[in-house]
């Protein structure tokens, strides 16, 4: 099977093994939601597919996006790299027909001999219609990667500048920048971040489930973050607690603890139009050493109470259905993905209006 015929079956909704089994059956079109989906939501399938003979590339934006429109998702978030004009815009036009989004993702310029790189993928993006494009600005999490406050400090400064590099290209070409909350800076540290910055073209792809492994409550968080929305990472989550904290998984949108409803709602009254992508993973649950030194060593001011809000979150929200992937095998590992994706979709759609 080429890419074409590949593409062929995804549109027709074909249940061949290359495809989500789950929620494509010959005849069956799902019920369409505007959830976008994130391409972290589909590594199994991806990994699925690259090993087939001949391999396809299911991140490849096209096919992405086709894939995404056979679920009944409304668009998608993805890398789009550098793409000839024509190309961009054929797939811009596929995303229209299909009455899709595209959000892009992005590396913000590491330093001035990286302008020109980033501004080569803004251009792909504003020649695609992407409605935003996807950022981190600090590696990894901040109670994981960094040994001491002044270490995270630098590479906070680092990611500042970045951002200082890539305001005026986003603004020339008038694509949002969306910095997501990556378990990196607390809510007070952002926002105060974006007010330095001080451009209409750089805010948050808000992630609701993040910043809880930061202390922080996910309501708060989106309040904090909803005035400069320029995505959103909508995401569930189901706690637990062990010997050094918490564990923190992502489960499907309903089955968590986070207040969804009132999220979106939140959201879509301070940026009506701003979009809503699944990011999923599909994977075991993340470990919040909240109780341990090490995740304290960049936190040397944080209250209390703080700590005592979010351990009483996780006492009162815990939950046993937090999934292991790991302990499955390859083809149970997809079967959870598909169905993670499935359920999230119909509860976005048919619950909270997506």
């Amino acid at each position: 099977m080429n890419r074409r015929e590949a593409l062929r079956l995804i549109a027709a909704g074909t249940s061949v093994s290359l495809l989500p089994s789950a929620f494509a059956t010959a005849g069956d079109n799902p019920v369409a939601s505007g959830l976008g989906l994130v391409i972290y939501c589909c590594q199994f399938r991806s990994k699925m597919l690259s090993s087939a003979t001949p391999p396809v590339d299911l991140f490849e934006p096209s096919t992405f996006l086709e894939h995404c429109k056979s679920l009944g998702a409304g668009g998608m978030q993805n890398r789009l790299g550098v793409m000839g004009s024509s190309e961009a815009l054929k797939l811009r036009k596929q995303a229209e027909a299909n009455v899709q989004y595209i959000e892009a993702i992005v590396s913000v310029p590491n330093d001035m001999s990286d302008v020109e790189r980033f501004e080569a993928e803004i251009k792909t993006a504003a020649a695609a219609g992407a409605k935003a494009v996807r950022t981190t600005i600090i590696p990894g999490r901040r109670y994981e990667t960094f040994d001491s406050l002044a270490m995270f400090r630098e590479f906070e400064a680092r990611g500042r500048k970045s951002l200082e590099l890539a305001a005026p290209i986003v603004e020339r070409h008038r694509v949002p920048l969306a910095v997501e909350n990556h378990k990196d800076h607390r809510n007070e540290e952002r926002v105060e971040l974006f007010k330095q910055i001080s451009s209409e073209f750089v805010g948050a792809c808000v992630d609701t489930g993040n910043s809880f492994a930061l202390l922080e409550d996910p309501v708060e968080t989106v309040k904090a973050l909803a005035p400069w929305a320029h995505s959103v990472h909508l995401k569930d989550q189901a706690v637990q607690m062990y010997d050094d904290g918490f564990l923190l998984a992502d489960i499907p949108l309903g089955q968590g603890f986070i207040d969804l409803k009132q999220i979106v709602e939140i959201l879509q009254t301070a940026k009506p139009h701003v979009r809503f992508s699944l990011e999923l993973i599909t994977r075991d649950p993340l470990k919040v050493p909240v109780l341990s030194d090490k995740y304290w060593t960049t936190f040397p001011d944080l209250p209390a109470s703080d700590l005592a809000s979010t351990l009483k979150t996780v006492r009162d929200g815990t939950t046993d259905n937090l999934q292991y992937v790991s302990r499955l095998a390859p083809e149970q590992q997809l079967a959870q993905e598909d169905a993670n994706i499935r359920e999230s979709l119909d509860y976005a759609r048919d619950e909270l209006g997506l």
